[in-house]
């Protein structure tokens, strides 16, 4: 069957690769869920994997319950990043199902933050509001956190179809808060590591690193910036597409 869609002349050593190649993607087409789409589950859902693992085996650390705060604050700002950076890898390489992805990487972002805060209200602080303010206030980069969490909320709210019907344009507006909320995320776990960001000292590598990749980002969201890598990575396939029609017209000649 795959035989009638081998070009002429292709070498017989080559045959069986393509009908191998042609085959995976036919089984491919046939899953019910995407390549992209496993990966971005499993992801997803490999930190509280672990989390649950090293609970049950008792090998979180020495504290667990500030080894899972940590944790899943981390892994909501690194899906957070990821749901940031779909629209900008959309326009460099024309992947159009990141787009479809972005907003579950952006609930699973908001449902590791969810779990942050019940871990640092309940767990950390035993639902002791006293203690809470004492604490507040003693390490104001909670306050951080705590506009970001809150920036969140109305974002995981209305991010089902029905709310782009009801709220229109101010839809977009609304949800450009992300743009905001992420660079105070990374403040606040700047601000709570043993480091200083602004003198480059201690272990301040990953939220730097989030930091530096989530201004990248932005500036790749700015009109003119993304109109010119839509400009490059059209003028980039047209150069290929030619290059690839150059060998058929020189056999035909």
């Amino acid at each position: 069957m795959w035989n009638l869609f081998l070009p002429e002349r292709v070498p017989h050593r080559l045959s069986g690769y393509i009908i191998l190649k042609m085959s995976f993607i036919h089984w491919i087409k046939k899953l019910p869920y995407t390549p992209l789409q496993i990966a971005m589950h499993g992801y997803a859902w490999s930190e509280l994997v672990l989390i649950i693992y090293g609970l049950s085996t008792h090998h979180l650390t020495a504290n667990p319950i500030q080894a899972m705060e940590i944790r899943t604050g981390r892994h909501a700002i690194a899906l957070l990043v990821l749901s940031l950076a779909c629209t900008p890898l959309t326009t460099l390489l024309g992947w159009r199902e990141l787009l479809k992805r972005r907003r579950a990487l952006g609930l699973y972002a908001i449902m590791y933050a969810v779990l942050h805060v019940i871990i640092f209200v309940d767990l950390n602080n035993g639902l002791a509001w006293s203690l809470l303010i004492q604490t507040v206030i003693q390490k104001s980069y909670i306050l951080y956190g705590m506009a970001a969490f809150l920036l969140l909320i109305p974002l995981a709210m209305t991010s089902f179809d029905i709310w782009k019907v009801r709220l229109g344009k101010n839809w977009k507006r609304l949800h450009q808060v992300v743009y905001f909320t992420a660079p105070i995320a990374v403040l606040h776990y700047a601000m709570d590591i043993k480091g200083d960001v602004f003198h480059f000292s201690g272990n301040i590598g990953a939220p730097v690193a989030y930091g530096a990749v989530i201004a990248l980002l932005l500036i790749l969201r700015l009109p003119f910036i993304r109109k010119f890598f839509v400009a490059l990575r059209t003028r980039i396939v047209f150069l290929f597409t030619k290059m690839a029609q150059r060998p058929q017209t020189d056999r035909e000649q």
